[in-house]
């Protein structure tokens, strides 16, 4: 597994009955996770002095219960600074889990040797983006969502990255790349964080079982001669490190690399074990 254990602004503190209480910053929020499907003492303070908890319905979705709780606050991990704030189903605009790929490319594109071009897929509010500029690469930001494209926006400015060279676009990712095809681009490296479930600008729907291995094969067009890395994220259960695997292996045979895929996960403070929190296949050069 690899676990993004870097971090001196976020925490997981425990989890329980469905439920992690976490630290981001100086604020402590409890959200659920799928995951935690035990039920342990709830024995920490912060179970019951939370500044903010999401409860989940047992129609779906939830809503939000705030106990002096900013609209919005930043936390840092390294040079990188992210806005969050509290919006619909139960997130805050950051996935720390990621911090572990963050470290993982940073140092292939600063070892790199050379000027690296990322494409950086279903990008999110851009802490790939961020990670990968400020490590020095250009990046090209691809996002459905016209509102997580400027948040993405706001952090770069925060984190100083405001004049890097960071291309922004709302557009569908799909249909981005075979664009790209046709206009002959090329990337040395490509980042990709698909949903499981999502809809494009248009009403496109997206499964990830059903689109994940087409765009992967869409994607090795776009890659340059000597390719560095291809990363893939997964939060969909179905999908396991072996699979993200075979995907990569099967699509990216004619390049030089090797192919790695693990369990994602973050510690938990109070009892030394780790919160599993996806899966990531890695393909890097050899």
């Amino acid at each position: 597994m690899w676990i993004a254990d870097g971090w001196k602004d976020y925490e997981v503190i425990d989890t329980s009955n469905g439920e992690k209480l976490e630290r981001w910053g100086d604020y402590i929020l409890v959200r659920p996770d799928p995951q935690v499907i035990w039920n342990t003492k709830k024995t920490h303070k912060g179970w019951k002095n939370m500044n903010g908890h999401y409860h989940r319905s047992k129609k779906g979705g939830g809503e939000w219960e705030f106990f002096s709780l900013p609209e919005q606050w930043q936390i840092h991990y390294k040079s990188l600074t992210f806005n969050l704030k509290p919006f619909s189903f139960k997130h805050t605009g950051l996935f720390p889990e990621q911090a572990t790929n963050w470290d993982w490319f940073s140092e292939k594109i600063k070892n790199a040797g050379r000027p690296i071009k990322v494409l950086n897929l279903f990008a999110y509010t851009g802490g790939a983006t961020l990670a990968a500029a400020a490590a020095g690469a250009n990046v090209t930001h691809v996002d459905a969502s016209k509102g997580m494209v400027q948040w993405a926006k706001e952090n770069a400015v925060s984190s100083g990255l405001a004049d890097a060279p960071i291309r922004w676009l709302v557009d569908d990712c799909v249909k981005f790349v075979e664009r790209e095809i046709r206009r002959g681009n090329k990337y040395d490296a490509i980042i990709m964080d698909p949903p499981s479930y999502g809809r494009g600008p248009k009403g496109e729907i997206w499964k990830i079982e059903e689109a994940i291995h087409p765009l992967i094969k869409l994607c090795t067009q776009i890659l340059s001669d000597e390719p560095l890395f291809f990363l893939i994220n997964s939060y969909t259960t179905g999908l396991a490190p072996a699979v993200l695997t075979y995907m990569l292996a099967t699509e990216l045979k004619d390049f030089n690399g090797t192919v790695d895929s693990q369990e994602i996960g973050l510690p938990v403070s109070s009892n030394g074990l780790v919160l599993p929190c996806g899966a990531s296949g890695r393909w890097e050069a050899r």
